[in-house]
């Protein structure tokens, strides 16, 4: 799919329109270099375009107007996104070159609840459903995994994570399965797989068992019971001899029947409890992740290193909110159980309220039955060892689970990665299809051949990018996302794999004049794409007409959202 334009309107006026062609699309800032600071480029809003576009393929909201290029007029562009009727429509078209092919209509707004608008093709769909119809329509996969939000990531590269790292796009917090899935789905192997959900359960599974472990092992465990037993087994056959009125026994099975209810759920309920522990670690252990930084002594430590680093781009304040966001994020996935673990709990202490007063009860009539005094003993003393035994009877069982399930979780594991690796010619074949473009595009940008190349590591498909010349600088990493993201677009057309035909690359500054000027004249034109970037005039090399490149000028005057 391509961009064809982008609108934004505030109830039927329209306050932008950007109708986009095929190869470089500027978005051109042309506040003049020795202008005031505070009417640098960083405040008119050239990124937006990024970002609105990426809000329409499901992005958040908040990356528009928390974007730290606006700085302090934040909260003035909040509050116009959230309180008029700002509506953004994305059109995208399958085919540039024929105006009549498929095309994808998305529009939506920033208001909650009744008033919001999430549409595509004019049908309202809920956050869950606009993600998934959107995956289908421009990838043509229902796959669980890879997300449509990882998906798209590599396209939009407007983040700090996605300017440093060519393929590695995703969050801090995704795994190298969550990659495996996503770097064998852009070369066409889809494996349909959730192994990453099966990854987090083996984590979940080894905590518990480290827990468990600083009180016994399962060995220790199974030794322990046998002694118990053996002893249960004695005191019985002493309690035995007794002879008592017949009313005594029945009352005294009574009791031990209430007492294994008690006892079992006990350890029940201590076992619920010490799984809702561990997640309320996790919690407390994310919580403790929230940088809670002094955003002025940060401001003054930023502006010390703008003065010795001129062209820093990003503020900390945004990688703080970043990285405040993903843990957020965490948080609310590993939250899901804890409902589900206080319902059983309730359920289970309801419970044993109940069979506590029945034990009460009838160990109050047994004392009125006239039992010696040695027999109590022995009945104390039985089930004392009754209570060490359904303590270690639990234990057994959650080790037991909990082995059965890591058996398991482990067998699905080695059947997925022999799956995966049973395709290791086909995945070759086609990474040495992509490298063929790769290497030409990047020798031809910035004179570094750039490879790909994947291989199995500990079951685990793992993809990186090496050089025949060495490790890249700023600009060369840059130049080698561009080709990359080219070389990708032309690969995904030969092989007839769907992908978007748009890369939204910011700080494209950093790349030299020189590579600059063949991206800009030569390589780009040789891809079916388009490249959307954002720049300020004064960092692009003069002798490049950009005219007929430019779909959006601003300035400091002439700012995005048209506000003073």
């Amino acid at each position: 799919m391509f961009l064809d334009s982008l609108i934004v309107k505030n109830g039927e006026q329209t306050i932008r329109e950007i109708k986009f062609h095929k190869g470089i699309n500027l978005i051109v800032d042309y506040t003049a270099p020795n202008s005031k600071k505070t009417d640098s480029g960083n405040s008119v809003g050239k990124t937006t375009v990024l970002r609105l576009i990426d809000f329409c393929l499901d992005g958040s909201a908040k990356n528009i107007y928390s974007d730290p290029e606006f700085k302090d007029s934040n909260e003035k562009i909040k509050g116009f996104l959230t309180q008029q009727n700002i509506c953004i429509n994305l059109n995208l078209i399958e085919d540039i070159d024929n105006s009549d092919s498929r095309r994808i209509s998305i529009c939506r707004n920033f208001l909650q609840r009744s008033k919001k608008i999430q549409t595509i093709n004019g049908e309202k769909y809920s956050n869950d459903e606009f993600s998934s119809k959107l995956k289908s329509l421009i990838f043509k996969t229902v796959s669980e995994k890879p997300t449509f939000k990882q998906l798209k990531s590599k396209n939009i590269r407007d983040e700090k994570n996605k300017l440093v790292n060519t393929i590695r796009v995703l969050s801090p917090y995704d795994t190298d399965v969550a990659y495996e899935t996503l770097h064998l789905f852009w070369f066409g192997i889809d494996i349909n797989q959730d192994k990453d959900e099966l990854v987090r359960k083996q984590n979940l599974e080894n905590r518990l068992q480290a827990r468990l472990k600083k009180e016994s092992t399962l060995s220790q465990v199974k030794q322990t019971l046998l002694i118990v037993d053996s002893e249960i087994e004695r005191l019985t056959v002493k309690k035995d001899n007794f002879n008592l009125n017949p009313n005594y026994e029945s009352q005294l099975d009574e009791l031990n029947a209430a007492k294994q209810h008690v006892n079992a759920l006990s350890e029940n309920i201590s076992r619920l409890e010490l799984r809702k522990e561990l997640i309320l670690e996790s919690i407390d252990d994310l919580n403790r992740g929230f940088s809670r930084a002094s955003a002025e002594h940060i401001k003054k430590m930023y502006e010390k290193a703008k003065s010795l680093i001129p062209n820093l781009q990003k503020s900390f304040e945004e990688t703080l909110e970043f990285h405040n966001n993903m843990i957020k994020e965490k948080i609310d996935f590993i939250s899901q159980d804890l409902k589900q673990l206080d319902e059983e709990l309730f359920a289970d202490k309801k419970s044993l309220t109940y069979y506590l007063l029945e034990e009460e009860r009838l160990s109050k009539e047994l004392k009125k039955s006239g039992a010696v005094e040695e027999l109590q003993d022995i009945i104390s003393e039985l089930n004392g060892f009754y209570e060490q035994k359904g303590k270690l009877t639990e234990q057994r069982s959650v080790w037991e689970k909990s082995n059965k399930e890591l058996e398991e979780i482990e067998k699905s594991l080695v059947k997925m990665s022999n799956e995966i690796e049973s395709k290791d010619m086909l995945i070759q074949e086609k990474i040495a299809d992509f490298n063929k473009i790769f290497s030409k595009f990047s020798s031809k940008l910035d004179g570094v051949h750039s490879l790909l190349s994947a291989e199995p590591d500990n079951g685990i498909y793992k993809f990186s990018i090496s050089n025949i010349e060495g490790n890249p600088g700023t600009g060369t990493k840059k130049s080698q996302m561009a080709s990359f993201d080219l070389a990708y677009i032309a690969f995904a057309d030969e092989n007839k794999i769907p992908c978007l035909h748009f890369v939204l690359q910011d700080q494209i500054e950093n790349v030299h004049a020189n590579q600059i000027t063949n991206l800009f004249t030569d390589l780009v034109n040789q891809v079916n794409c388009q490249y959307v970037l954002p720049v300020l005039r004064d960092k692009l090399p003069n002798d490049i007409d950009i005219t007929h490149l430019e779909v959006l000028s601003l300035s400091s005057k002439d700012k995005f959202f048209k506000l003073s």
